[in-house]
């Protein structure tokens, strides 16, 4: 379904709907190799599976990686499993990683960004067949207006 997105450069969106599964400090260690805050969305077949940008800016930095097909809850699929990373550049500067995690049923990510390309936030940059997970990297103290269940 179409979105009204009220584009607002102080906001982070949710890339997917779904329902928030992880909320946590972690370490980033594909792009950012420094502590992050963690929000993963999981996607279940009935979920709509387009992914939207969470902000606006120019992707500094795209990677898609084969791999398996764990169950999208399992803690290894953010690792092992088929998935995309996205990091989008804000013009302020900060930048927000995001990755598109296929699961036992999905076995199919479709993008359409690549790194140099301006992107709007609530615009699609791709989906995920059948759901999966979407998990989202933003910086620690970031106020986070979702909580795990929503």
């Amino acid at each position: 379904p179409g979105r009204n997105t009220v584009v607002h450069a102080n906001h982070i969106l949710a890339p997917a709907d779904g329902k928030v599964v992880v909320i946590e400090d972690t370490v980033e260690t594909e792009y950012f190799k420094e502590p992050r805050k963690q929000i993963s969305i999981f996607m279940s077949p009935f979920n709509v599976h387009v992914n939207r940008n969470p902000i606006s800016g120019v992707v500094s930095f795209f990677k898609y990686h084969p791999g398996k097909y764990l169950l999208a809850w399992d803690p290894k699929s953010s690792t092992e499993n088929e998935r995309t990373t996205v990091v989008v550049k804000a013009q302020n500067g900060s930048e927000i990683l995001f990755r598109q995690i296929a699961g036992f049923l999905a076995r199919r990510i479709v993008w359409y960004v690549k790194e140099g390309q301006p992107v709007v936030q609530g615009k699609e940059f791709g989906f995920i067949k059948f759901g999966s997970r979407v998990d989202v990297f933003v910086p620690i103290g970031t106020k986070i207006n979702v909580k795990i269940g929503e």
